[in-house]
């Protein structure tokens, strides 16, 4: 078997986050990843194997954290890459794939539009590298289960961010390999981004009209099918939270960590202070730190003055 792209994270006892007496939160340190999130994991992980197929080229869709992790691996491999972003993207995120080497096309307004022109651009020789929506995908991101197991942390809740759901089929996956099919998963996403909750809730893939959380990392439109079939075979809880409340998680992680991370990450972060009372029934709780790099501790800042104001309802789970 060929070397992995990703590598090995840390799996960490946070002292910082609250906790009732004998409850324990670990931090799976996924931000610390060469690409600076835990999409290296599937996206590395597809890219040997097209690669091992036959690709020639890859072309991946992407608002940032896919599309640089598509980039780095196609450096690593030797294979030239084109990722799509949409107009919404980030100076800094095209900045970070192009630094990788890869060829950054801009089209469309929204990440549905790139990832449409994406597609179609796709041709004899090229693989087409989904940003969540892939067996591959969900496959790489299943190791880092392998990972907490060979830590010897048997989790009684596993605390993660939903976008599309790729980390989550990943997740799910990884802790089935290892017989915790029982294992409830603590799924969060920010209000306006949140195709995953209002899908559970309508019993039934729905699509939103648009993402209007600053959370952009989460900004899939309408959830992996396999993610909603996923909800109805495994426990799987849905919270939604402010992006006040994600923006939080990201600064205090800050302090507590030295780290930065996306407010899509924050997200699961905002559940993880909360431990003592929305998981007070789990005594070894593992949060997915799933990382992100598009985020700055200006941006931050930035961040956390707008979502001050448009400030809303606390947590409420669905």
């Amino acid at each position: 078997m060929s070397t992995p792209l990703h590598i090995a994270t840390p799996l960490l006892e946070s002292r910082a986050l609250p906790v009732r007496a004998g409850q324990t939160v670990w931090l799976k340190m996924d931000a610390l990843q060469p690409t600076g999130s835990f999409k290296l994991r599937g996206i590395g992980h597809a890219c040997a194997e097209y690669q091992r197929r036959g690709a020639t080229r890859f072309i991946a869709s992407s608002g940032g954290n896919a599309g640089i992790a598509a980039a780095y691996s196609g450096r690593k491999l030797g294979v030239p890459v084109l990722v799509v972003v949409p107009e919404s993207s980030s100076t800094r995120a095209r900045a970070l794939i192009a630094r990788e080497g890869a060829t950054v096309l801009v089209h469309g307004a929204s990440f549905h539009e790139a990832h449409a022109h994406a597609l179609a651009l796709a041709g004899v020789g090229d693989a087409f590298i989904h940003p969540y929506d892939d067996p591959l995908l969900w496959e790489g991101h299943a190791s880092m289960v392998d990972e907490i197991a060979a830590a010897g942390v048997t989790p009684d809740a596993v605390v993660l961010s939903v976008g599309g759901g790729g980390l989550m089929a990943g997740v799910i996956a990884g802790l089935r390999r290892h017989g915790w099919d029982q294992v409830p998963v603590i799924a969060v996403e920010t209000a306006g981004a949140d195709a995953f909750a209002q899908s559970v809730l309508a019993g039934r893939q729905v699509e939103l009209a648009a993402i209007t959380s600053i959370a952009t990392s989460l900004g899939a439109r309408s959830i992996a099918p396999h993610t909603l079939q996923l909800a109805t075979q495994h426990p799987v809880r849905s919270y939604v939270v402010s992006d006040n409340d994600a923006v939080q998680g990201c600064m205090r992680f800050m302090d507590d960590q030295r780290v930065v991370v996306e407010p899509a990450c924050g997200a699961a972060l905002a559940i993880a202070c909360q431990a003592p009372t929305l998981l007070k029934e789990f005594d070894n709780v593992v949060v997915i730190v799933c990382g992100g790099v598009t985020a700055t501790v200006a941006q931050l800042a930035q961040w956390s003055e707008i979502a001050e104001r448009r400030r809303g309802p606390r947590d409420a789970g669905t």
